[in-house]
């Protein structure tokens, strides 16, 4: 069985090609074997077909993780039956998904963090506006949430 997991935020080009790198960079070193097919995309087109900000990469090549290549699109209907989870940076994008999906969703539509314990917010905040630091607090965001989810698949029959 092969894990099919979408990130969303709403341009793709800071929270869901950040959580996409992190957690293909994860599961190739902690989990290996493990069948995995990890992709990202926004809720608005803003950005379809460019790479990721240039902070977004910056603060991942930090941390050894590597984005440059990655491009965003636009999430597509046929995304909610062709990945076993879509999962959404924030609840606004949460709500947007609700707003997007077909009548037969075949995903888990939720949240990236529903699966980390003990964090004080459920979501991962737009750092498009902020400081390096905010953009450090994605990353750490996405390595807490990419752990959470790769334990949880690798537990599954």
């Amino acid at each position: 069985m092969r894990n099919r997991i979408l990130f969303v935020c709403l341009g793709n080009i800071c929270r869901s090609p950040t959580a996409e790198g992190v957690l293909a960079a994860i599961a190739s070193s902690e989990f290996p074997g493990l069948p995995l097919y990890v992709d990202s995309a926004g809720t608005a087109n803003y950005h379809v077909g460019e790479p990721p900000d240039r902070r977004t990469i910056a603060a991942a090549r930090r941390r050894g993780y590597e984005l440059a290549a990655l491009r965003a699109r636009q999430i597509a209907p046929e995304d909610f039956s062709g990945f076993d989870f879509v999962l959404a940076m924030d609840r606004a994008n949460l709500d947007e998904l609700a707003r997007l999906a077909p009548p037969e969703v075949r995903a888990h539509v939720g949240l990236f963090l529903e699966f980390v314990r003990g964090l004080e917010s459920d979501e991962v905040p737009d750092p498009y506006y902020g400081a390096t630091e905010d953009f450090e607090r994605v990353l750490d965001l996405c390595e807490a949430g990419a752990r959470a989810l790769l334990r949880r698949l690798s537990a599954r029959p």
